[in-house]
């Protein structure tokens, strides 16, 4: 037996050069400290992302988009064996991924790994976080159901304020002037041709950039001799680690999924009014409480224009920061860099929570 799986391994190892991958594997190694926890945070967003991948690939096999949207969506959540908790698992794991990607992208912010030579990795990171809350907000209409169909149309209240092109921008997406079946197609061919096809390779190019340069240490651990750096190798130490916590996300996942399955609600009817304290997703909240502060704070076009310029210049210097943000003559960090991260949290948290309770 020994010498039978000897024999396969030579096998594959003269055409797949396994040798060299578990050479370079035993050879990588992971810095160990205090804050080692975060890095695990972007594994956890790779394993909800490949959960989210399969359960899709279930419901598309059962799902009709247009017209009978709603009906089999019906079908696989009330008459398929465990449809129910296939849907269920793909919406949670779609909503854990991205508290995820946000506990990732804030521990990389504030362990400052987005500086010299890691800023492709950190504007990759940030345009992946952008594609997954449009994954969201896509996959969200797709039941047709009367909460994702007017919150939809809340939703797509943001980019219709932009001024001049925001209106022809939600026809676009909308497909004519209301959410309709138009609008299902639209945001199914989104949800699983263009979005997939640009987030897979987009997601090898930020993977790559992590194997070529490794996981940053925060400033603390950079002010310390090189001798009294401590490391772990990745294989088979830090993977072992890595896959306990995927094993620990997929006990919650099948908790959540399980004992708070997804509900379908009642099918969508335009012709009825909103139903009271319809918003948006959470991830869109912070946006969408912020133009409705500025929207009563100056009335008309202009309120709502004003939010969204603030809201896409606080975008932009947040994608910026590893070009301002760089070590000054003497040596000392841009503290002030640290100070925005903190507000841009706690406006993010704050607005959040104004939204939910102003409901």
């Amino acid at each position: 037996m020994k010498a039978a799986i000897n024999s396969i391994y030579t096998w594959m190892d003269e055409r797949l050069g396994l040798t060299e991958l578990l050479a370079f594997a035993k050879h990588k190694t992971v810095p160990q400290h205090d804050q080692s926890f975060w890095y695990y945070w972007g594994g956890i967003s790779l394993f909800f992302f490949l959960v989210q991948a399969v359960t899709g690939v279930l419901l598309l096999i059962y799902y009709r988009p247009g017209p009978e949207a709603f009906e089999s969506v019906r079908q696989i959540t009330f008459e398929l064996h465990f449809g129910w908790l296939i849907r269920s698992a793909h919406s949670w794991a779609s909503n854990l991924m991205i508290v995820a990607i946000f506990v990732h992208m804030f521990s990389v912010f504030f362990m400052k790994a987005y500086r010299n030579p890691r800023e492709f990795g950190w504007w990759s990171g940030i345009v992946l976080l952008l594609a997954t809350m449009l994954f969201g907000f896509s996959g969200y209409l797709l039941p047709m159901n009367e909460l994702a169909f007017f919150a939809t149309k809340v939703g797509l209240e943001i980019p219709a304020s932009m001024p001049v092109i925001g209106p022809r921008l939600a026809d676009l997406v909308r497909g004519g002037l209301e959410v309709n079946e138009y609008t299902v197609q639209r945001f199914f061919a989104l949800h699983i041709v263009v979005l997939p096809a640009l987030f897979i390779p987009l997601l090898g190019f930020h993977l790559w950039l992590v194997q070529r340069h490794g996981n940053a240490v925060p400033p603390s651990e950079e002010a310390k001799p090189a001798a009294q750096r401590q490391t772990i190798p990745f294989f088979p130490n830090f993977m072992m680690k890595d896959l306990a916590l995927w094993l620990i996300a997929l006990n919650v996942l099948a908790v959540m999924a399980s004992l708070f399955p997804w509900e379908l609600g009642p099918m969508a009817d335009p012709l009825k009014p909103a139903p009271p304290g319809i918003h948006p997703e959470w991830y869109y909240m912070s946006s969408f409480q912020v133009l409705k502060l500025f929207g009563n704070w100056f009335h008309g076009a202009a309120g709502e224009a004003l939010g969204i310029t603030i809201f896409t210049l606080g975008l932009v210097l947040w994608f910026l920061v590893p070009l301002y943000d760089i070590r000054t003559k003497a040596g000392q960090r841009a503290r002030w860099a640290t100070y925005f991260g903190l507000f841009a949290l706690a406006v993010l948290t704050i607005t959040t929570i104004w939204g939910y309770a102003a409901l």
